[in-house]
């Protein structure tokens, strides 16, 4: 294949999908929010039972089924639709409850321009 005909990593305009459909950063947050959220359960519920050193190992497999189950959800929620497509929804939701100020203008409409017809 010729030089012109590679696709060229410098030339990507966003981060390849690595797993699932998920970039590396997303993979890394997935992962992150789930150990997060799974090690602490684990290890409470097995030491309540009374082996906490199992609870790491439930936390294992708690973090490597979250991280399947979500990379096959953003598989499905990106299917087809343009790069940053999620990100929007996510701004546009946090909007609609008030949580943060979408960063674009969602108002639906006639716009005016402010001026006043003479004559």
């Amino acid at each position: 294949m010729t030089a012109t005909g590679r696709l060229l990593a410098e030339r990507l305009n966003d981060e390849p999908p690595i797993f699932r459909g998920c970039s590396s950063s997303e993979l890394g947050i997935i992962t992150g929010l789930a150990v997060l959220i799974w090690l602490p359960v684990s290890v409470l519920i097995a030491w309540v039972l009374g082996a906490a050193a199992m609870g790491l190992g439930l936390a294992g497999v708690a973090i490597v089924a979250t991280v399947i189950d979500m990379g096959s959800l953003f598989q499905r929620i990106k299917r087809g639709r343009p790069d940053g497509y999620y990100q929007q929804k996510l701004a546009i939701a946090f909007a609609r409850t008030r949580l943060k100020p979408a960063p674009f203008i969602r108002r639906d409409g006639d716009w005016s321009i402010g001026r006043q017809r003479s004559g």
